[in-house]
């Protein structure tokens, strides 16, 4: 009897934990000979190529097959590929297909699928070009080969302007820097929906719930390159380490691109960061590695399973300025990992004191619908809320203009003068000037490095990074 009830156990609990087999019945005829199929997912953070999940075909009956890891389970979203976001499915037209959802861990042994179309063999008429669904002209693209001189790359830069930024020339406004800019604002330019950023902000500008207005600057992701750049770290499946370099251009390279051509508030007090998946990671990373740069940081589902051992080993060493405020959002059931890691971050930083908001939707998935569902509700938080345990910090603007080697000062129209004081890496400070808006300090004197400016006016003050090549 005891040893009947121990087989009837074993074999439930490997019923209960069955892994899945994926198998592709039927693929269009214009599939090319020898291609390798792909599965890509929320469980891969959408990488359209991994070699763990690439099907194997039968040639016996020109079935492919794939079976899931068993570690993978839970509420999965996927499309299948021939190893690229160009070459995934699509419908008998094709024309985009959504994402294909399935829950694995409850003893479903297979999946039979069939693909009908590939998006780039599809016969699909040239004349149905994708209208653009980015605001005009609030969305602009800077450059489509803006130099990255870090990673050796160019990258498409793209900018959102507030809606009274051509009409108010005196205004100067905060800035929000995104990851994956193809998803941001633009329908035609992402591979499964956009964040609609353009529209949320210009809406609640038109509703007066956003006085201030907000400067986003989106970089698009690298493609092959996106979880390399992604990630300080290396995870030996997927990739990574070039993290590091893909920051320092935010800081180095292009802020102070945007801050010397655009009309911004450049103090970290008015600075933010945010992403979702590997953008969330890396926002994360950024917020650490760059207190003097970014006080908001936006964390959407984010991928922290990519290095979680490092992670929290930085997060020890790495803890942020107090004051800094972090969203955190993410579906309970996007993955098994994702919502768990996200709240041990959340907790070893709250011991950080910062600013911490944490929400997990029951419906949430990792998908761009989800994301700029919740994107207004983040933004609002952030930006848009007092803090009542700290003074109102300066709203400023500081550039170094490289060809006359000066730091141009702006401050707020209601402050005729103001200091401003340069710290060097042992929080020494190195020069001290008094200043009027609109005035200049000489740097030549200055050797190049790392260093932080404080600007000062009455009991106000603000504080930025300064990288003088």
């Amino acid at each position: 009897m005891r040893i009947s009830f121990l087989l009837g156990m074993l074999l439930w609990m490997s019923g209960a934990h069955a892994q899945t087999t994926f198998k592709l019945t039927q693929v269009p005829p214009c599939t090319p000979a020898g291609a390798t199929l792909y599965l890509a997912g929320s469980f891969n953070n959408w990488q359209p190529g991994s070699p763990t999940y690439a099907f194997n075909r039968n040639p016996n009956d020109g079935t492919y097959q794939l079976t899931l890891p068993a570690s993978v389970t839970g509420n999965l979203t996927y499309k299948i590929t021939r190893g690229s976001w160009e070459t995934v499915e699509t419908d008998a037209a094709g024309n985009d297909v959504p994402n294909r959802e399935f829950t694995a861990g409850q003893g479903v042994g297979e999946v039979t699928l069939t693909v009908l179309n590939w998006k780039d063999l599809s016969a699909k008429p040239v004349a149905r070009a994708c209208q653009s669904t980015a605001r005009r002209p609030n969305v602009q693209v800077i450059s489509t080969e803006f130099a990255m001189p870090q990673l050796g790359r160019t990258r498409r830069v793209w900018v959102y302007l507030p809606n009274d930024y051509a009409a108010n020339t005196a205004k100067r406004y905060p800035v929000l820097y995104m990851h994956d800019g193809q998803n941001v604002f633009d329908a035609c330019t992402s591979f499964s929906g956009e964040w609609g950023v353009d529209e949320a902000l210009s809406q609640l500008q038109q509703q007066g719930l956003d006085a201030v207005g907000c400067i986003v600057v989106a970089v698009d992701n690298g493609g092959s390159e996106r979880m390399n750049e992604l990630s300080p770290w290396k995870n030996l499946e997927y990739g990574g380490g070039q993290g590091d370099q893909y920051v320092d251009f935010l800081v180095q390279t292009l802020k102070p691109y945007i801050d010397l051509h655009y009309r911004t508030l450049s103090g970290r007090e008015f600075t933010g960061i945010a992403g979702s998946s590997m953008g969330g990671l890396i926002s994360t990373y950024a917020a650490l590695k760059y207190p003097q740069v970014y006080s908001k940081v936006g964390v959407f589902s984010p991928a922290f399973w990519f290095a979680k051992d490092s992670l929290f080993g930085y997060l020890q060493q790495h803890r942020p300025q107090p004051g800094t405020r972090f969203y955190f959002v993410s579906g309970t059931t996007e993955s098994e990992t994702m919502v768990p890691l996200m709240k041990a971050v959340h907790d070893t930083l709250a011991r950080a004191k910062v600013s911490l908001q944490y929400t997990i939707p029951a419906d949430g998935k990792h998908a761009e619908w989800f994301w700029q569902r919740e994107f207004p509700a983040a933004y609002q938080w952030l930006y848009g809320r007092k803090d009542d345990a700290n003074p109102e910090p300066l709203a400023y603007s500081a550039y170094l203009n490289p060809e006359q080697n000066r730091l141009e000062v702006y401050l707020p129209q209601d402050h005729e003068k103001g200091r401003v004081e340069v710290l060097n890496s042992e929080k020494q400070v190195v020069l001290a000037k008094k200043v009027k808006s609109r005035r200049a300090v000489d740097m030549r004197r200055l050797l190049p490095g790392s260093y932080e400016i404080r600007v000062s006016a009455d009991r106000q003050q603000g504080r930025q990074y300064l990288r003088k090549p």
